[in-house]
């Protein structure tokens, strides 16, 4: 039988408990927050009609560094519960990649533009506005079974996570999703990545 001091402990607890959530919900948003102000667009860059989102104040800035690895180490810690490996897409994905496996303790793996990595290689082609390109990690970087998330600062059309996923399906691998800084969401970048889900900390 329960007592009515216990109802008031347990009542006590689960204010508590709704507090934390707050607080965490509430830090979240600030975080973000301070992300998103970080974030420059310059119009008509490279081309006339492109907005360029530039990540450069991030990474100038201490805060919002920290801010853009910890929104990516909590979501990795509440949804994934085994990670193996963190694969960073040449160029960006090396700025964020690396500082998030640290977090995690796990290691980074590079996948890099055709002809920039020494020994035997695997690649794939992926289609570009104007051609083609090839992407490649080297061939014992990931093993068969490994779990691991590919990362980068921005999707827009989903072609170099899409070959990077690609990559992984060569090399036996089970891609868990996709974290980017930025997401242009009018480009359907995610419509290319099915099934795999893609984690956003900004869409535009």
């Amino acid at each position: 039988m329960e007592e009515e001091g216990d109802k008031g402990v347990f009542a006590h607890h689960r204010e508590e408990k709704e507090e934390g959530v707050f607080t965490m919900a509430a830090g979240r948003e600030a975080k973000l927050q301070l992300v998103q102000r970080h974030v420059r667009a310059f119009p008509d860059f490279p081309k006339k009609g492109i907005v360029f989102r530039d990540i450069c104040p991030i990474l100038k800035d201490a805060a919002a560094l920290k801010a853009v690895i910890d929104l990516f180490e909590e979501h990795v810690r509440n949804n994934h519960q085994h990670v193996d490996l963190i694969v960073g897409l040449d160029a960006r994905g090396f700025l964020f990649g690396p500082l998030l496996a640290q977090r995690l303790g796990i290691g980074f793996v590079p996948v890099r533009k055709k002809g920039k990595l020494p020994g035997a290689t695997v690649s794939v082609s992926y289609d570009l506005e104007y051609g083609k390109a090839e992407a490649e990690i080297q061939e014992d970087a990931v093993a068969p079974g490994q779990k691991v998330l590919l990362i980068d600062d921005l999707l827009a059309t989903g072609g170099t996570l899409y070959a990077a996923s690609e990559l992984m399906r060569k090399q036996q691998a089970e891609v868990l999703g996709c974290m980017v800084v930025i997401e242009l969401k009018e480009l359907n970048g995610t419509d290319k990545l099915k099934p795999h889900r893609v984690f956003s900390l900004i869409q535009y």
